[in-house]
């Protein structure tokens, strides 16, 4: 809310949404599973160093498309993202109108354990033709921040739309853990979940896409557009998992406060990028408590990681899109507030709602 009282993005409607996750391989199913709690954890053929099948929640290969011509330079982890892309992106893209065009701002892994980031300009380069001709080659934004970069690329976009009339924006994330390196980075801190490991997480991979219209745009091409989006929360975490500082939850406590003040309403629904390790819990227990008088009592979390693992930078628009599918379906009625927490110092949160 700015300082007239106006909210700058009360006129933002998410209009078409795609995902490919280990649940499923569009939005529909992905919402679906995640509504029903199927879990697509599966012993995979990687090992920790006591020869322990590691969990992981992977897409079977044979659901991806080919890798395009245009990723031959790319990494192995790269040309994995641009499957995920390929599989995904479609279905958010066909709600564009036709002779439209929009920019994408897309979120990717962040680096991790000396790993350089998968996200650079030759990833943006190779996913711009797979939404030719009606990706733009110019504008948008590239973060990778992990976890909470959707929620950033969410951000840019908004503001965006706020300076063009008509306009849409593509948002997407994509992520995958599916890369010796990094797996065996995580292993050594016993991170992954495996026999005998407690305190771990099940790696996952998934692409998730929104086009967002304002609302000139919604108004002349996009009647059944029914989903709104506020303005986001975005802040940085100094306790974070690499940081000799303690979490005290300071980070994700001010993103969540900046969300829900954006005059959603009050809270229904949490989703969160909660997977399973007892870091996330405790920084998600301080944020809690600090933000109680905005939550409300009679709010539900739910964390899909349980069904298909953690899923990196695309959990933001992963999360949006089953939000904004349970609020067209009805299946949860109420405001829906969506937060990410990365692996370094990134926080980001958003509410979405019906526009009745």
């Amino acid at each position: 809310m700015n300082s007239s009282g106006r909210n700058p993005t009360a006129g933002v409607f998410v209009c078409g949404i795609g995902m490919a996750t280990a649940v499923g391989d569009n939005a529909a199913q992905t919402a679906a599973s995640v509504r029903a709690g199927i879990c697509r954890y599966a012993l995979s053929g990687f090992h920790d160093r006591h020869y322990r099948a590691l969990k992981l929640a992977l897409l079977p290969d044979h659901v991806l498309p080919a890798v395009p011509e245009a990723a031959a330079a790319l990494t192995p982890r790269q040309q994995r993202l641009l499957q995920l892309s390929a599989l995904a992106m479609p279905a958010a893209l066909a709600a564009l109108p036709d002779g439209q065009t929009t920019p994408l701002f897309l979120a990717g892994p962040e680096e991790l354990y000396a790993q350089p980031s998968p996200t650079t300009a030759a990833l943006r380069a190779a996913m711009l033709t797979l939404g030719t001709p009606k990706l733009l080659a110019t504008g948008g934004a590239l973060v990778a921040d992990g976890r909470a970069g959707g929620v950033s690329a969410l951000q840019a976009a908004l503001r965006s739309l706020e300076q063009r009339q008509p306009c849409h924006a593509l948002v997407g994330g994509v992520d995958s853990w599916l890369d010796p390196a990094l797996l065996a980075a995580l292993e050594r801190d016993e991170r992954v979940l495996a026999e005998g490991v407690m305190d771990g997480f099940v790696p996952g991979e998934a692409a998730g896409f929104l086009l967002l219209a304002n609302a000139a745009a919604r108004d002349r091409w996009h009647q059944a557009a029914r989903v709104r989006l506020h303005e986001p929360g975005l802040a940085d975490e100094p306790g974070h998992r690499f940081s000799t500082e303690p979490c005290l939850g300071e980070g994700l406590s001010k993103a969540i406060a900046t969300a829900l003040a954006s005059g959603a309403g009050p809270c229904a629904t949490v989703l969160s990028t909660l997977n399973g390790e007892n870091f996330a819990s405790k920084e998600w227990g301080a944020a809690a408590i600090r933000n109680s008088h905005l939550l409300g009592r009679d709010w539900t979390m739910v964390h899909p990681a349980d069904c298909f693992g953690d899923i990196g930078a695309a959990f933001g628009p992963v999360l949006i899109g089953i939000a904004a599918r349970w609020l067209q379906q009805r299946t949860r009625t109420g405001a829906y507030l969506a937060w990410c927490a990365s692996e370094r110092s990134a926080r980001g949160a958003v509410c979405v709602t019906a526009d009745d």
